[in-house]
């Protein structure tokens, strides 16, 4: 069924919007994939948070312009889909690796990130970075090291004083 003119300007529009407040972009060809498989690729992408539309390459091309997302217009040829990720970087990577593990039909065409172009072949770079709540416990690993190295160091001379005054008490009762 063709889209009215109406129905394109809201599309380009709304793919837009979404893109100005992404912060990763993947472009996927999906042909080959059902109506079935589709409709769970969507489902996958919904849980994830991540923004998931078919999208007809021209107006695909118009709705990443001023984005920076604009380095992708080139790559959109063909039947594809763009998945944004708006607040963890990695999760439309993510959903479509995860996918496309089980469906060899989809494949990832492109990936943006900070305006950087990346070929599809980088989709596990991008996909295996850490979700919001693991590079946050990262980090606080790394302030609390230290911390836990001081108070190690600080609690050791105790210890062997104790172990050393155990050691000789037994010594003394042989």
């Amino acid at each position: 069924m063709a889209l009215r003119l109406e129905d394109k300007k809201a599309l380009v529009e709304e793919v837009n919007a979404v893109a100005g407040s992404s912060v990763t972009a993947v472009a996927a060809e999906y042909r080959g994939l059902t109506v079935a498989e589709m409709t769970e690729l969507r489902k996958q992408a919904r849980n994830a948070g991540v923004y998931m539309r078919v999208v007809k390459n021209t107006l695909a091309r118009r709705a990443v312009e001023g984005t920076e997302f604009e380095c992708m217009q080139d790559t959109l040829k063909g039947p594809i889909l763009l998945a944004f990720a708006k607040e963890d970087p990695g999760a439309a990577a993510r959903v479509i690796k995860d996918f496309a593990k089980g469906h060899d039909a989809l494949q990832a065409v492109s990936l943006s990130a900070g305006g950087q172009l990346m070929p599809g072949s980088d989709l596990n770079k991008l996909a295996d970075l850490p979700t919001f709540d693991q590079a946050r416990a990262m980090l606080l690993g790394v302030f609390m090291a230290p911390m836990n190295q001081l108070v190690r160091t600080l609690a050791e001379p105790p210890a062997m004083l104790a172990r050393t005054l155990s050691a000789r008490g037994e010594q003394d009762a042989a």
